[in-house]
């Protein structure tokens, strides 16, 4: 085993004597596999904060099967906590910190196998990338989504129900008690965010790879299914090590074509984006951008979800889960092996729609594409993305004045003062991976937008990123980003557009480009100067001199 590097020999008794300081027996240390399991529990992430009694039942599992459990922590951040304040710069670069955190651990202990305990948007993938780096037997358990909430007799959700009530407040569509009573109603308990944003999206996906059991993805976080199985993982992770089944072979190149199939059909968050294409380079595998779109031209969008449709995870577990989807795609999937022992395939051939209301079938989608489209044009000579499922049909093509922000902030005080109008696009700059630093999610602005009756007659673009809980014409990850470039040269347009120049976006065409001729493009380019870094210490700085573009997966180098 890969521990006895640890524990085997003469020259190993201070290790044993460390190891039998935990109270481990010599027999159990001397035959039984170590198996750690990375717990990103926390107090402060309502995603998370149920995950103590899931690690009793990895516990119970990982010992009934022979393993020795250790349990270590991972940090968590809550996304929806980070919003629209300087705490979200952290949230994306987190998603590094994680995978950082758990090869150190995995690694200076030398376990045989690896147990993931996660849920929210930067924690699975941080963690799926370190399944890839280190490519030891590894399973992935998230934790679940959350109930929807009641109020009024209504179903209730986070981002509807609280982001999107700030605009509606407002615009004087909403009075403060109906606004209080949303804040208590709108998050029940325990869970990831109930629509299909980003830590959802990504648990779908976890769950397409093979590196998470069947049903899993959309098992509630408050049943007693999720804890089984939590249970059942625990049991699989030590079979998973005798056969010595890794993450690089269940992740192949055929993995991640289904991930991206998958997540065209539901209509799933942005963000993955970002995420399948880290995930796929610590696999040993070279996502290119251009096949997200490629794949979203043939797969329909069969399943919506909020925000684009008014349906919540607990209706696709209720119609029959991840595997049912899979059921409805099998013909345009790909055979790779999974943590359960069973092909890709013979899961979706054993998928069943429990109801078709939710749960569409090829000849009859939502949409005839995917739900995310990548553009490019002048504004994006290396792509942006757009969640195409969740814009109105009359705004998929549109032109209009630009308003420009150079941050969040700045837009968010104009939307909340009443300064953007109808027809207008907004365009916010320096919040990309260098210029963010940590390409903040745009949700409190999109939601606002929204909640004040606007998102049918108003476009926002940013080189930061959106949340998964977006809706309209929301167009992020512009690459190069406003801060990309030499000294006094940017790399991109989107440094030196102006208030009043003309932005188009044709979505069905792919295209997002500015009406200036290259030459006016040079000119300004020429006299461009890069503004004041916004941080000058810690973290975040580090991160800022290390990262790549978010057409590239905003990793580090």
């Amino acid at each position: 085993m890969r521990s006895e590097v640890v524990k085997k020999g003469v020259e190993r008794a201070p290790n044993r004597a460390l190891f039998y300081a935990t109270g481990i027996t010599p027999q159990d240390l001397k035959l039984k596999p170590l198996i750690g399991i990375a717990s990103s529990y926390s107090d402060l992430v309502p995603g998370h904060i149920h995950m103590r009694e899931l690690e009793r039942f990895i516990e119970r599992g990982v010992a009934s099967a022979g393993g020795i459990p250790f349990i270590f922590g991972v940090p968590a951040i809550c996304d929806g906590i980070a919003m629209g304040h300087p705490g979200m710069h952290y949230s994306l670069p987190l998603r590094e910190l994680i995978a950082d955190t758990i090869e150190s651990v995995i690694n200076a202990h030398s376990l045989d196998g690896l147990v993931l305990l996660t849920n929210c948007d930067k924690i699975t993938p941080g963690m799926l990338m370190a399944a890839g780096r280190l490519n030891i037997p590894s399973i992935v358990v998230t934790a679940g989504p959350m109930l929807t909430g009641i109020y009024k007799g209504k179903r209730r959700s986070l981002v509807r129900d609280t982001f999107e009530a700030v605009g509606l407040f407002q615009a004087g569509k909403m009075n403060l008690e109906d606004l209080e009573n949303l804040e208590l109603t709108a998050c029940p308990g325990a869970g990831s965010c109930q629509g299909l944003y980003t830590a959802n999206t990504m648990a779908c996906l976890t769950e397409v790879l093979g590196m998470s059991l069947t049903g899993c993805a959309t098992a509630v976080a408050v049943s007693a299914k999720k804890k089984r199985i939590a249970y059942e993982s625990g049991i699989k992770i030590v079979e998973l090590v005798q056969k010595n089944l890794t993450p690089r072979r269940i992740m192949n190149e055929n993995a991640f074509r289904n991930a991206i199939a998958v997540d065209m059909a539901l209509g799933g968050s942005t963000n993955t984006i970002l995420h399948l294409p880290a995930i796929s380079l610590e696999a040993g595998i070279k996502l290119d951008l251009r096949l997200f779109d490629e794949i979203s031209r043939r797969i329909p969008h069969i399943v919506s979800l909020e925000p684009a449709g008014d349906q919540y995870m607990e209706d696709l577990e209720y119609a029959g889960g991840i595997p049912a989807v899979l059921s409805v795609l099998k013909s345009k999937l790909y055979p790779h092996p999974t943590v359960n022992g069973r092909n890709i395939l013979e899961i979706a051939e054993k998928g069943k729609i429990e109801n078709k209301e939710v749960i569409h079938d090829l000849h009859h989608p939502y949409h005839k594409e995917g739900g995310i489209a990548i553009l490019y044009g002048n504004l994006a000579p290396e792509g942006a993305v757009v969640k195409q499922s969740a814009v109105k049909e009359k705004m998929l093509k549109f032109s209009s004045p630009a308003q420009v922000f150079n941050s969040e902030e700045e837009a968010m005080s104009a939307i909340l003062d009443k300064k953007i109008k109808k027809g207008n696009c907004i365009v916010i700059r320096y919040e990309g991976p260098k210029g963010g630093p940590g390409m903040r999610e745009m949700l409190a602005p999109t939601a606002a937008i929204v909640g004040m009756g606007l998102s049918d007659s108003v476009a926002l673009l940013t080189d930061g990123r959106f949340s998964g809980g977006t809706r309209g014409p929301c167009i992020g990850h512009i690459s190069p980003e406003a801060a990309e470039g030499k000294e006094n040269e940017p790399a991109g347009t989107l440094a030196v557009i102006e208030d009043g120049d003309i932005v188009h976006i044709d979505i069905p065409a792919r295209r997002l480009e500015v009406k200036l001729t290259d030459q006016e493009i040079k000119i300004r380019k020429a006299k461009w100067r890069p503004p004041e870094p916004k941080v000058r210490k810690g973290y975040l700085l580090r991160y800022a001199k290390m990262v790549t573009s978010a057409s590239t997966g905003a990793i580090l180098k």
